[in-house]
């Protein structure tokens, strides 16, 4: 499986020291596996404003889409990296082997 990553929005907020600290990311995650089937898990992960350091403070026009996404990934881990990646699995597995509803052609109906 071959995954890529993608942010989708940010929200910003000043506070008393910083401006344009980033509060909330918006992001996708998707995979595709060796046939070209692909999906995709969204998620949101916040950023407490209070933690920020305005010593150590990375202005927003200054960010790279590589920081942004590796803050993200520090908190996907573990349980939660292993759940996103089960929502993906499940995508591409319901495109192998999808569904079928009946609700009249039953293997007992006479199909009068």
């Amino acid at each position: 499986m071959n995954y890529t990553w993608e942010i989708t929005g940010i929200k910003r907020k000043d506070s008393p020291d910083v401006s344009n600290i980033i509060v909330q990311t918006y992001w996708k995650k998707i995979g595709t596996d060796d046939d070209g089937r692909t999906g995709e898990f969204s998620g949101a992960t916040p950023f407490d404003p209070s933690s920020v350091d305005p010593n150590n403070f990375i202005s927003f026009d200054d960010l790279t889409e590589a920081m942004v996404l590796g803050w993200i990934q520090s908190v996907v881990v573990g349980d939660y990296e292993s759940h996103v990646n089960e929502q993906i699995q499940r995508q591409i597995d319901s495109q192998i082997y999808p569904e079928t509803e009946e609700t009249s052609n039953f293997p007992w109906s006479t199909g009068s």
